[in-house]
């Protein structure tokens, strides 16, 4: 039994638990998953906890996804998903986008309705297939063909036809890339990195961590959130396959991916593009226990922060994790189990120790102390982001869910989730194992 410490009931405000939570295999992208659809991977993992807990369709209240690039035939992909997996065309649904933390979004948005009486029970989730992401015509073009669209003779066609040129032809591509900036993600971290003095062996090091932590997991299957997807026209998958640990001597000869030939972050020490989703049963602690329900962990304190894009993009849980315990009223030694999202190795290790400087928490989070680093042997034991994947819209649900089936087995009380976001945004969450 986990050691009893402070509870964190809050008085008038319902208790939202976690029921089950599950995902389909996180793909590389351009693999198994490249000729579906989101919607198809949403509604697999739909189908996938609904097997799981035979929770009637009937008695979920509401849906709500999260995703980050959205198909534009169904930009609503959670109200398409649950029609498509059988839900009640009467039960409501919609879509959320915050880059990273979208099924985090989509989460403490469930929480946040059941917690004020509109509803009992909840479905959250996310999803993102990278495998096959809109590319538009330019938009000279754009505007051309709906000028067009709207010519009445045949001579106002021909002209318009008539002033299109070669580069019109240019696609548009998109890019993990911030809008205010206009610098990758990946740029972003090769200068955090730098700026906190992270190497490119520390970072090396961490990755290939993540990826041998992932591999003992699914081999002794701890990884309990992942179901089975019979892909149409193909086999059955059954566990992700982006985990490869390799060696720090086949690391070392990739080159630099963004900033180059000097910068220390590679394709080895970085989350790599995935395809998959993720879903979550969520309700008041009532009507768990009156369905016959034994939940796996409460849902307990969360916020959002947000801060500079260009030079602090990626250190949202510096910033959320201080938050979020005093808002618990708990300090990081009271913290069982981590699980933080692994954009980038730099970026993992950059917050490290961010969060263990004195300096930076006085100069940057206006704090009198830092709140110390989360140690090693409690943080990710099971792999991460850079190791199982990261399917920006679904990596939310599976850092919650981790953490439950951590505190469960490693016989801990409470976990902290975090993540960092495009936009300098970021999340942290309490989750509290649910009395056994």
């Amino acid at each position: 039994q986990p050691k009893t410490k402070k509870s964190l009931a809050r008085s008038g405000v319902k208790n939202v638990v976690v029921v089950e939570g599950v995902r389909i295999p996180f793909l590389q992208s351009g693999t198994t998953y490249a000729d579906l659809m989101p919607h198809d991977l949403a509604r697999a993992a739909l189908q996938g906890l609904l097997t799981r807990t035979s929770v009637p369709r009937d008695v979920v209240d509401y849906i709500v996804y999260g995703t980050v690039i959205q198909e534009v035939k169904t930009s609503n992909v959670a109200r398409e998903a649950a029609l498509g997996a059988g839900f009640s065309d009467k039960t409501p649904a919609h879509t959320v986008t915050m880059a990273c933390i979208s099924s985090n979004q989509a989460m403490t948005t469930g929480v946040g309705m059941i917690a004020a009486g509109q509803c009992d029970v909840v479905v959250a989730g996310g999803v993102e297939l990278m495998s096959d992401v809109p590319i538009r015509h330019s938009r000279k073009m754009r505007k051309t063909m709906l000028t067009l669209n709207r010519a009445k003779t045949l001579g106002q066609k021909l002209s318009l036809i008539s002033k299109i040129r070669p580069d019109y032809f240019a696609p548009e591509l998109p890019a993990v890339a911030e809008f205010s900036t206009s610098e990758t993600m990946g740029h972003s971290a090769d200068r955090l990195a730098a700026a906190f003095g992270v190497s490119r062996l520390e970072q090396d090091e961490y990755a290939l961590r993540s990826h041998t932590l992932a591999k003992r997991a699914q081999d002794e299957g701890l990884l309990q959130d992942v179901v089975p997807f019979k892909v149409p026209g193909k086999d059955t998958v059954t566990k992700d396959n982006g985990i490869r640990p390799s060696s720090l001597e086949q690391m070392g000869k990739l080159k630099p991916a963004f900033v180059k030939p000097y910068g220390t972050v590679t394709a080895a020490n970085s989350s790599f593009l995935t395809d998959g989703a993720s879903a979550m049963l969520i309700m008041s602690e009532e009507k768990a226990l009156a369905m016959g329900y034994k939940p796996k962990a409460y849902l307990r304190d969360f916020v959002y922060v947000s801060q500079d894009p260009k030079d602090q993009l990626l250190l949202g849980p510096t910033y959320a994790t201080p938050k979020v315990l005093e808002k618990a009223g708990l300090s990081l030694s009271d913290i069982d189990v981590f699980e933080f999202h692994e954009a980038f190795a730099g970026q993992i290790l950059a917050n490290l120790k961010a969060m263990d400087s004195d300096w930076f928490a006085k100069n940057y989070m206006g704090r009198k102390s830092k709140v110390g680093a989360p140690p090693l042997d409690k943080f990710n034991t099971w792999g991460g982001s850079l190791s199982l994947g990261h399917p920006f819209g679904a990596t939310g649900c599976r850092l919650v869910i981790t953490a439950a089936h951590r505190l469960k087995k490693e016989g801990g009380q409470y976990g902290l989730v975090a993540a960092c976001a495009a936009g300098g945004q970021g999340h942290a969450m309490i989750v509290e194992l649910y009395p056994q």
